[in-house]
């Protein structure tokens, strides 16, 4: 069995390359759905998060608002370093409960990490290799703002928040480069899904 680790910043097309290989017929296990998740009412960070935050990240039902939450953290270094702290170990918790049992399943000869920040725990202790999804900045602040509504200055904000590009390669085992269509992106991920295939076959 090997564990993929997929990253990538915001608008580079992580998520594309991961729906791919899910497509393919890899167990992928998104960090994104797991935020939700732990950050719901009744979550594991609920509370944590509205203690830190104040009851102005929650809606008129007491759900959090997660696009409040998104500006008041991704507009200052501090707080988003505490949501960070508050929710990353949930969510390595919950990755590594996961991979365990889709393990124990013995179903899965690939299994993939989908996750925007290649934390330590629940990322990089678990994952073989690591794939690095990258794109041009300008390319994926427009593809951000295409699909969210964003603005230029919001998403240029999200994507300084993240890793640079240098730090991401650095932890890189294998680089896909997405400035084209996404019918491109999807024939390099099958080419290199299968060049891991046939190396788990030897």
């Amino acid at each position: 069995m090997k564990i993929i680790g997929v990253t990538g910043g915001i608008g580079s097309g992580k998520s594309t390359v991961s729906r791919t290989l899910r497509d393919l017929g890899a167990a992928v296990i998104d960090a994104d759905v797991l935020a939700k998740n732990i950050t719901g009412t009744g979550g594991r960070a609920f509370n944590e998060l509205v203690e830190y935050f104040g009851k102005d990240i929650l809606d008129d039902d007491g759900e959090l608002d997660r696009s409040k939450l998104a500006s008041i953290a991704f507009g200052d270094k501090v707080k988003l370093h505490a949501l960070n702290s508050i929710t990353h170990k949930y969510i390595a918790d919950k990755i590594h409960e996961t991979v365990q049992a889709l393990s124990d399943s013995d179903k899965w000869d690939i299994i993939v990490i989908d996750a925007p920040l290649p934390i330590e725990k629940g990322f990089m202790d678990l994952a073989d290799e690591v794939w690095v999804v990258t794109a041009k900045r300008e390319t994926r602040i427009k593809r951000v703002m295409d699909r969210s509504g964003f603005t230029y200055e919001a998403v240029s904000e999200r994507i300084d928040s993240q890793l640079r590009d240098e730090e991401y390669l650095r932890i890189a085992d294998e680089v896909v480069e997405n400035n084209g269509t996404v019918e491109e992106l999807e024939q390099a991920v099958v080419k290199l899904f299968l060049q891991k295939k046939k190396e788990l076959q030897r």
